[in-house]
């Protein structure tokens, strides 16, 4: 038995693969003063679903998208350490987030082990040890429950019919704001929220193509 995403609450997508989420999270204290619903989703099959090629799959990319995510924590006063490898598998943090129904500070924990310190979510070394650092040592017993994975299964696929397209995304007010550059928007459309019905940006979201697809 799952449980179907909420959509009339505000919810936070996350995906512990991305470091810009892990940027975003540290920020924490800047956010808008809602009960966000911190909610895993897989980053791949966000992407895949939208025929998006990942920033990893394109190696000038892939390079920029490190020195940048290093350059915004360094401009920020964050602590950021790249993992010994990336992409890297997060399917166990992930599943390990919904079985602890996971709040702010154990998905913050999850993050800092793997952003903060550079480890590698990913063995079994480091899982078990990530598991000990969020008191879940039966995590790896607890990430084999077929409901588990279900869970995660539908959290991407209802993420998807909001049309969530990457992480991190918020979701407010019936509203999409994807990144960690987004939160100036979020901050600014919680206390304006109309302005998502003004004339232009009511103009701009409805244009036409130009291209023929």
């Amino acid at each position: 038995m799952t449980d179907g995403i909420d959509a009339t609450q505000p919810l936070w997508f996350y995906d512990f693969v991305s470091p810009f989420t892990y940027l975003l999270l540290e920020q924490h204290d800047k956010w808008p003063g809602f009960p966000f619903v911190f909610t895993p989703v897989l980053l791949n099959e966000l992407q895949q679903h939208w025929g998006q090629r990942p920033a990893y799959g394109v190696p000038a990319k892939r390079v920029y998208a490190y020195r940048h995510a290093l350059f915004r924590a360094e401009q920020l006063g964050i602590p950021f350490k790249m993992p010994p490898a990336h992409p890297f598998d997060s399917i166990k943090p992930l599943l390990l987030a919904v079985a602890a129904k996971a709040d702010v500070q154990c998905v913050r924990e999850i993050f800092r082990f793997i952003w903060r310190e550079g480890r590698d979510p990913s063995t079994d070394e480091g899982f078990a040890a990530l598991c000990e650092r969020v008191g879940l040592p039966d995590g790896p017993e607890l990430i084999q429950r077929e409901e588990t994975l279900a869970q995660l299964n539908r959290n991407t696929k209802d993420a998807i019919e909001l049309g969530v397209f990457g992480v991190p995304t918020f979701w407010l007010n019936d509203q999409l704001f994807w990144g960690e550059d987004a939160l100036p928007m979020v901050l600014y459309c919680a206390r304006t929220p109309n302005w998502l019905e003004s004339r232009e940006v009511k103009r701009i979201s409805s244009l036409p193509s130009g291209l023929k697809v």
